[in-house]
């Protein structure tokens, strides 16, 4: 269990560096069509649907690779 912990945070480390040096790479975060984003005066409120629908697919899709 250690050494998945210790994998998930190096992953996550590459990916802040990566995010850090190239911030147009992920600019597709939250900007997918079906994000649910609305503004009135100064109230602003965002709420990513389809943004979370796909992490959490590619989430699923990973950890199933290293389950197995």
């Amino acid at each position: 269990m250690a050494k998945i912990i210790i994998t998930l945070g190096v992953i996550l480390i590459v990916i802040g560096v990566i995010w850090l040096v190239f911030p147009s790479l992920f600019s597709w975060i939250g900007n997918l069509p079906g994000d649910i984003k609305h503004s009135s005066g100064s109230t602003k409120i965002y709420f990513p649907v389809v943004t979370m629908i796909v992490l959490s697919v590619v989430a699923t899709i990973v950890l199933n690779l290293f389950n197995r």
